[in-house]
Parts: C-alpha cells; sequence; structure tokens
C-alpha cells in the first residue's frame, strides 16, 4: 500500500501571547465617562487597584436607590436590574427580555430614563436612581399613575412599571405631547398587550394634570 506524502500544513494565525485567563484575570472594570471598560495589552503587567480597575471578585457597590443609601458587595458583572431585584428585593422594575428591547425594566438614573438590564450596578455609584416604588410619596399616585387607571393603560400589568416611569420622565421633558411625539418617544416601551391607545390618553391627562399643579412626586 503506497504511502500518501505528508502535505505540508497550512499557516495559521500566530497565537497571541494574551491568553484568555490572562485577558480574565488583568481586565476589570473602569468608569471613564459613564462608560465601563477593562483591556490589558499583551505582554503588559495586569494593572493594579491605582490604575482604577477592579474585579472579577466582589467589590463595595453603595447605591442611592429612592433616596435610601445601600451598601452591599457585587462583582463588577452585575446589573442594576440584578441588584435591585435580588439583592435589595426591589421588584417594581421587571425582567423581561434581558437585552434592552421591552423597557419592562425602565428606572430612572438622576431623572434620565435607562434600562436597567443594560447598566452595571457599579455604574449607577453616585448617582440618584429611581423606581417605580419610589415615585409614589406615601402611598399617593401620581397624575401619570391615576391616568393609567382612569384610561385601562394596563392589562396584565407586567410592562405597565416600565411604561409608568417612562411616560413620567417624558412628561418631565415634554409638558405638552402629542400623539405622534409619544408614539416616537415612547416607542423603547413594549407592551405586549396592545394598550398603547390607552397609555398615550393616559399621557395627555397626566399632562394636564402636571399643568394644573398636582405634581405628585413626579
Amino acid at each position: 500500500m503506497r504511502r500518501k506524502k505528508d502535505r505540508p500544513r497550512k499557516a495559521g494565525p500566530e497565537k497571541s501571547a494574551l491568553t484568555r485567563r490572562d485577558f480574565l484575570k488583568g481586565a476589570g472594570v473602569t468608569v471613564s465617562g459613564g462608560l465601563l471598560v477593562g483591556s490589558t495589552a499583551a505582554g503588559a503587567a495586569p494593572p493594579g487597584p491605582e490604575a482604577g480597575f477592579v474585579g472579577p471578585g466582589a467589590v463595595p457597590v453603595t447605591l442611592r436607590v429612592n433616596g435610601k443609601v445601600h451598601k452591599m458587595n457585587l462583582e463588577p458583572r452585575v446589573t442594576l436590574l440584578d441588584a435591585l431585584r435580588d439583592r435589595l428585593f426591589i421588584t417594581g422594575s421587571k425582567k423581561v427580555c434581558d437585552r434592552a428591547t421591552c423597557g419592562s425594566c425602565t428606572v430612572m438614573i438622576d431623572r434620565k430614563p435607562v434600562y436597567a438590564c443594560t447598566v452595571l450596578a457599579i455604574e449607577a455609584e453616585g448617582h440618584n436612581i429611581t423606581t417605580i416604588e419610589g415615585l409614589a410619596a406615601e402611598g399617593k399616585l401620581t397624575p401619570v399613575m391615576e391616568a393609567f387607571v382612569n384610561h385601562d393603560a394596563q392589562q396584565c400589568g407586567f410592562c405597565t412599571p416600565g411604561f409608568v416611569m417612562a411616560c413620567t420622565a417624558y412628561l418631565e421633558r415634554e409638558k405638552n405631547p402629542t400623539m405622534e411625539e409619544m408614539e416616537k418617544n415612547l416607542g423603547g416601551n413594549i407592551c405586549r398587550c396592545g394598550t398603547y391607545w390607552g397609555i398615550r390618553h393616559a399621557v395627555v391627562e397626566a399632562a394636564n394634570g402636571m399643568k394644573g399643579g398636582a405634581h405628585g412626586n413626579m
């Protein structure tokens, strides 16, 4: 039996001097302009704490949620949504898609609406976080909440907290909303029950209520 000649192996890409283990060991989390980044150049010594990197183990994190300060130890990879629900048991923000597509986890950071599933808890340090639980002072409904009830702007209710948060943030910057503007500005939240018509009318009613001075804890 004739033996085939050994064919020369094709040259492949050179193996990087930086292994996955090296990267995970040396690449931490650092906050820079609100963006978390981490990298280690091949062959370079892993940056120490003085460079602003933390992790991968749990680190002290302090969050101010609805006016209260909470101190805990979290891995830098923990999202704000998971910290709220699993560690602080503040469960109004719902975990649905976990991919920043449905808006059910919407909270406000410094009064700006964000998806809590896409923000790391460590990123929220030093900021004021407001959840649906923080809107109704002493159990009194806000104009947005009252309007949602009046216009049946909820069915299963799972998306409702996120919509209330998004609508509240929207009305804080837009005092005279139109139906067309609402469709665009609230497009980041999805209602699988299809209560959009009721939501839009609720926003109009809430806007009128806010003009009348019934701002509640808006």
